[in-house]
């Protein structure tokens, strides 16, 4: 049951992202051109809103549907860690022309060439998770 939930709160992330033009090869275009706020309003209405939801799970308590407790674990901060991972993450963004949630929106939406994309992502991760002991953290 609980994965037919998921599978329909799936397609309804999907549809919205797909009618928002966030999975759009176009607007990321546009974004990364700096020549319009579509995407910048849809990243920072997200971002608003994660904070609110994390603000809200922390200072309430709140347990996940399993009833265990929601704990947020502080990760170590360095430059090198999110400049490297922020670089690679935004070039493989601007080279594929989608990020991994619209990747899935757009084979939804029935444009097979993204499957190249998805298939080089699972590949890239599966290689990160080799190399991950070798890398600066």
């Amino acid at each position: 049951m609980r994965s037919f939930i998921y599978l329909l709160i799936g397609i309804f992330f999907g549809i919205t992202m797909f009618k928002s033009e966030a999975a759009s090869w176009f607007r990321i275009y546009e974004m990364f051109k700096f020549d319009a706020f579509h995407m910048y309003g849809i990243i920072g209405t997200a971002v608003v809103l994660g904070v609110i939801f994390v603000q809200i799970l922390k200072r309430f308590r709140l347990k996940s549907f399993y009833g265990e407790p929601i704990e947020f674990c502080p990760k170590a901060k360095s430059v090198p860690r999110y400049a490297i991972g922020g670089v690679l993450f935004g070039l493989g963004w601007a080279l594929a022309g989608a990020c991994p949630g619209p990747m899935f929106t757009l084979v939804g939406a029935g444009y097979a060439p993204i499957l190249i994309v998805i298939v080089a992502a699972v590949l890239g991760t599966f290689v990160y998770g080799l190399l991950r002991d070798k890398l600066p953290h």
